[in-house]
């Protein structure tokens, strides 16, 4: 393959698109609901408030729809000429139908197949790879990439060590063959489940069915070993970022921006710290948002759209359940 053919098939970003629900829960609403004040939530998390998608009736489903629909609008796409739906998401709308072939038929892709993604916390970032290499293959010209997340369906709200952290959103990008010599650069992804159980839904799968002793304990929403997860996050998501950087003679000065999973500020901060980036280098929204798992990087790439220029250098990190984490570095192709 010459250098030209290389360059065709190179895969970029060319749209985004986003949604959140209009209901806010902030700090000062959870007071009332559970033990906790705004000053421990945003000192410890960074969050102010987060978007809950309240009608019962509507579940992920309605949130990557939404968000597609956005990118839909603002590219003027033809949803029929889409090849391919990705969905990362851990709150499918129902087990064993993918969410995203309901997603991809509402939307009018009559022409792509669609399938979810599950790498919680770090399903976009995957997912970016995935859609990037189908891309890169020559066999598809667009695959739509949805991040969406209803974590209110999954999330007890009398437990404050998860209550305060999670929030509703979507976000979606297009992926397409460059148009120029940007795009998808370079990859490090890493997973380890040894300690899958710092961070789970322990029932509701083939190792704990559904029964009403389940019911009764509460396995069926998230819970966290908010020590454990947080050691690693901070570790990890700085280690990888580091290594695709340096694999990529990146430096503090030639990289514009730092693309983080909006997990904790600190995580965000610890992993800043260490790759010596300045604050207006490293993009954040968690305050607004909360954590929305698999939407984190895309609603970030939406509300920055307008700050990027082409050719800007971008590097993603993320860290999630499982454990799975992982770095990118993509430059922005428009």
């Amino acid at each position: 393959m010459d250098l030209e053919e290389k360059r065709v098939l190179k895969s970029a970003i060319t749209a985004v698109g986003s949604y959140t629900p209009d209901t806010i829960l902030s700090n000062h609403k959870l007071e009332q609901m559970v033990d906790t004040n705004d000053e421990w939530i945003q000192s410890r998390t960074g969050i102010k408030e987060r978007r809950i998608l309240a009608d019962k009736d509507k579940a992920t489903s309605y949130l990557a729809i939404q968000a597609a629909q956005d990118l839909i609008s603002k590219k003027n796409l033809d949803p029929s000429t889409i090849d391919l739906v990705l969905l990362a998401t851990i709150t499918p709308d129902v087990h064993v139908a993918a969410t995203a072939a309901y997603v991809a038929s509402s939307l009018g892709a009559t022409n792509a197949f669609a399938y979810d993604l599950n790498a919680a916390c770090s399903g976009f970032l995957y997912g970016m790879s995935v859609a990037s290499a189908y891309i890169s293959s020559g066999r598809y010209k667009k695959v739509l990439l949805i991040g969406a997340d209803k974590m209110s369906s999954i999330v007890d709200y009398t437990d404050r060590t998860t209550c305060i952290i999670f929030g509703d959103g979507g976000g979606a990008v297009l992926f397409e063959p460059s148009p120029n010599q940007y795009g998808w650069e370079d990859e490090y992804f890493r997973s380890d489940g040894t300690d899958r159980m710092s961070l789970r839904i322990k029932a509701g799968g083939s190792l704990y069915p559904t029964t009403q002793e389940t019911l009764d304990q509460g396995w069926h929403n998230i819970h966290q070993d908010g020590k454990t997860v947080f050691k690693y996050a901070v570790s990890e998501m700085a280690h990888v970022a580091e290594e695709i950087m340096n694999r990529n003679q990146l430096n503090p000065d030639t990289l514009d921006y730092l693309v983080p999973h909006q997990a904790n500020k600190r995580i965000i901060d610890a992993t800043a710290k260490r790759l010596n980036l300045k604050e207006e280098k490293v993009l954040m929204n968690i305050e607004y948002y909360g954590n929305t798992t698999a939407a984190t990087l895309p609603l970030l790439l939406n509300d920055y759209e307008t700050k990027f220029k082409k050719g800007d250098k971008l590097v993603f990190t993320a860290f999630g359940g499982g454990f799975t984490w992982g770095a990118a570095y993509l430059t922005w192709a428009y």
